[in-house]
Formats: C-alpha cells, structure tokens, sequence
C-alpha cells in the first residue's frame, strides 16, 4: 500500500463496533464530527454511523470498488483552498496528540499534566510566513469562533497593514511537539480608549490547556501599554460555536447590552501554565 503506519495519525482496530471507535478518535484529535469522513464498503456499518453520529460524513459507496475513486471525486470531500507548511505536518501533529492523551491517563490531578508538559507559546503580528496559516484558521475554524468573521490572505494582508487594527497569531508547543499556529486575535481600534475584539478563534486541538487565558493576559497587557482602557468582545452565535457562548463571561467580562466589557485598571493576569517564548 502507499499508506504506511506512519501516515496513519491514531489507528484503533478491535472488535469494538465503529460508531464507539469513532468517537475515541474524535476525543483525541478534537475535531468535529463534522470534520470528519467515515468510509466501508459495508452498507450495515455506514447505517449504524449514521445512526449514532449524524453530523458524520458517510458516503454511500457504489457496489463496485472500481468506481470508488471517480465517485469520491466527485463529492469534493477532500478538496482545499490552500495547502500550507503546516498541513504537511498535521499528521505529525495528531500523532503527537494522541501520545498526550495516553501520557495524560496516568495523571490524576489536571494541573500536574498540565505543568509537565512545559508550553510555551511564541506570539507574532500577522506577517508574510504566517498568513496563509492565518487565513486558513479563519475560513475553517467552527467551533471555537467568537464571531465567526472568515478572512481571506488578501483581507489578512490588508488589516496588517492598517493602523486601526492590532493582529496576533499564537502557536503552542510542549515537551511532545509544536502544535503550530493555533489560534488568533484581531484587534480594532474602537476609540483612544476601546478596542473591539474583532476575531477570536483557536484551534480545538488545544482546548483546556489554558490558553484561553494566556491569550487575554496577552492582549490585555498590551492594550494597557498602548493606553487603552477597556477590550470589548462580541459572541456571535451560530449552528456550531455554542461551546464558546460564556467565554466572555467565563474570562471576567460584564455583559453590556449585546457585548462584553472588561477594564483594564483592574485587570490582573490569569492563572495559565503556559509560558511565553519569545
């Protein structure tokens, strides 16, 4: 076969039946069931997917193999707009992910994993290497999405260079490997003493690592630095990013009509284990 283990981000074969493995691969990769593709040549074990995880993609084969190649093409499931540097190392990655998670079982106290995994996080403004990572997070990202704003590399490009806008990307590694870029921040002057938090997103592969807070310790210290008062943020509901509908709250914002509002007098550093690199 072309396919070798090595291709192969976490492969599970037992007798266990295929909706249950599916959602323990799901649970160490942390994507959607909705990113992702169940394919078998076998129409009981499609249905029984189908069944048990409706948001799955489950295409129905034709009944001759020779023609399951011109029928994939055909359903454009794996077709991309952009390809970057790091998507040649997303299996890698998940690789990675799943040695975290079989190390992390042998933890039973979650901050102790957390600090041995010793992360750090480098942050950078939006710049030629990054963009086309940058861009790609904006047009996938679902789930973890505040407001749910897609930018293109042209649009990325354009709010670099504007005066009124601040951009971060951050990225997150630990003792495992680098998870690459992972999450954004756009920024947007509001007023001499505002700024909107106009885009905040990540990658779910790093939820409940703390990076949530060491993001806003990082944009709220640096709107102090730049004199401003308050950062004020916007949840935007849709069909998929209801697990981030308290973030604001979750983080020490108050609700102010249909935004949230935290001042920056007051503000203190989040607790977060992760370390900044620079």
């Amino acid at each position: 076969m072309l396919l070798k283990l090595d291709d192969i981000a976490v492969f599970v074969a037992n007798w266990d039946n295929k909706a249950d493995n599916i959602r323990q691969i799901q649970s160490v990769l942390n994507i959607g069931f909705d990113s992702m593709v169940f394919l078998d040549d076998n129409p009981f074990e499609r249905n029984l997917v189908r069944e048990n995880i409706p948001d799955i993609t489950v295409p129905e084969l034709p009944e001759d193999p020779a023609e399951y190649l011109e029928y994939l093409y055909s359903l454009n499931l794996f077709e991309t707009t952009s390809f970057s540097t790091e998507d040649a190392a997303r299996t890698k990655q998940y690789q990675v992910a799943a040695q975290r998670a079989v190390v992390q079982k042998s933890f039973t106290n979650e901050n102790d994993f957390l600090q041995s995994l010793n992360m750090t996080s480098v942050v950078e403004p939006f710049n030629k290497f990054n963009t086309p990572r940058a861009a790609q997070l904006s047009q996938r990202s679902n789930q973890f999405n505040l407001r749910t704003v897609r930018y293109s590399e042209a649009d990325i490009e354009t709010l670099a260079a504007d005066e009124d806008f601040f951009t971060f990307t951050f990225n997150l590694a630990d003792k495992f490997g680098d998870n690459g870029l992972i999450s954004l921040i756009i920024l947007k002057k509001e007023d001499e003493q505002t700024l909107f938090i106009d885009t905040w997103l990540m990658s779910c592969r790093v939820l409940k690592r703390g990076m949530e807070n060491f993001t806003l310790n990082t944009i709220a210290g640096f709107a102090k630095q730049k004199g401003f008062g308050f950062l004020k943020g916007e949840y935007i509901a849709t069909a998929k990013n209801e697990m981030v509908k308290d973030h604001y709250k979750d983080l020490g914002f108050s609700r102010s009509g249909n935004y949230w509002v935290i001042p920056l007098a007051s503000f203190r550093d989040r607790n977060t284990l992760i370390k900044s690199k620079v």
